[in-house]
């Protein structure tokens, strides 16, 4: 089936080889006749477009983008702020921050510009950022003995047995920085995540040393914005033990675990040990002091306040299988930090603290203080 383009070029192609015009009537006629009949179109319809070379016009048209490259480059200023993220997240995050990079001098653009921003779609970004990502693309299971009895007294729960409605229960996770070898110490990152809003924190320490972990949750603790009421981790020894098993029991706690060898147990902090850590620590060793140090200055500073302030989580609503494929639905995307300002176990003064601290931070500052350390 031929389209507009393909017959045009077509009818071009007869009219210069056989010199129409120049043809007798009858030549004419025979001419007309073969293209009508290939071509599928009406003998009147053809003369009218040889007698006005319309034939020789292109046959797409091209309408001009709403979204131009004016406000792809905009958007792509604002992608790289917010450490790339999805059409959806990012479209939750420009209504409220465009306005914001612009009077930081972050974002340099116009008016209208700045109007399309605030009421692009998440489909549209996706789409105009495509390209960019194709240019920018980059490309242990181990067995741990585990004290029995405590094994008995810290229950086990799925993830769908967990509270994800209401603050403080948190999930727990050691990521190691290894490098090639297990050998020696090393230091591993302590990372933490609230079910309910997704706000992270981390702590390093040296090691994996059962002290040194109650330590580590300890601190992690007090920089959350309301109070724990259970933590769930794997069945490492690092967390499976007297020391951290004592320390929820005084702190009037509930502690929980993970089934052996399934991560989906413990899936949100999971996926945080990637975003959060991985992404900007690598997989390099790790196991001096001064490496430990800047581990713990970025995590105390910078990376916990970009991540909770401007980096936007989506909530699994639901999930039901239709003739073996699962459907999932997602919540509206938004800032662990909005989500806590909507939390009712939030006391108001620590909502106003949470406030005072979005106004005063930079998010491109913050951005680059990551990048340098």
């Amino acid at each position: 089936m031929m389209n507009m383009n393909t017959r045009n070029q077509y009818l071009k192609t007869l009219i210069n080889e056989h010199g129409y015009h120049l043809l007798l009537r009858g030549e004419k006629t025979k001419l007309l006749d073969e293209y009508c009949k290939n071509a599928k179109q009406n003998r009147k319809y053809v003369i009218r477009k040889i007698r006005n070379a319309s034939y020789l016009k292109s046959g797409k048209r091209l309408r001009k983008s709403y979204y131009d490259n004016y406000v792809k480059v905009a958007l792509i200023r604002c992608w790289d702020i917010f450490d790339h993220p999805s059409g959806q997240r990012l479209a939750s995050l420009l209504g409220a921050e465009v306005e914001r990079l612009r009077r930081l001098k972050e974002l340099l653009c116009s008016d209208t510009v700045a109007k399309k921003l605030k009421k692009i779609s998440p489909r549209t970004i996706d789409e105009k950022l495509k390209k960019h990502k194709e240019k920018e693309r980059l490309t242990r299971t181990r067995k741990v003995k585990v004290h029995p009895l405590l094994y008995q007294k810290i229950p086990i729960k799925i993830f769908a047995e967990q509270d994800r409605g209401s603050a403080g229960n948190i999930q727990i996770d050691f990521v190691e920085h290894c490098g090639a070898t297990t050998r020696g110490h090393y230091a591993n990152t302590l990372s933490t995540t609230d079910i309910a809003h997704g706000w992270w924190e981390g702590e390093a320490i040296m090691g994996s040393g059962k002290q040194r972990a109650q330590e580590a949750v300890d601190r992690v603790r007090g920089r959350y914005p309301f109070n724990w009421n259970e933590i769930h981790s794997d069945n490492g020894a690092s967390f499976i033990n007297g020391h951290l098993y004592n320390y929820t029991i005084k702190e009037g706690m509930d502690f929980s675990r993970s089934r052996p060898y399934q991560k989906n147990d413990n899936c949100l902090v999971e996926q945080k040990n990637w975003t959060h850590v991985k992404k900007h620590v690598g997989y390099l060793r790790y196991d001096t002091e001064e490496d430990l140090a800047i581990l713990n200055d970025l995590y105390r500073n910078e990376l916990r306040l970009y991540k909770n302030f401007f980096q936007s989580v989506m909530k699994l609503v639901s999930k039901e299988r239709v003739e073996g494929k699962i459907h999932r639905k997602y919540d509206k995307a938004k800032t662990p930090y909005r989500r806590v300002l909507q939390c009712d176990e939030v006391p108001k003064h620590i909502k106003n603290q949470l406030i005072k601290t979005y106004e005063s931070l930079n998010p491109a500052e913050l951005k680059r203080s990551i990048d340098y350390k």
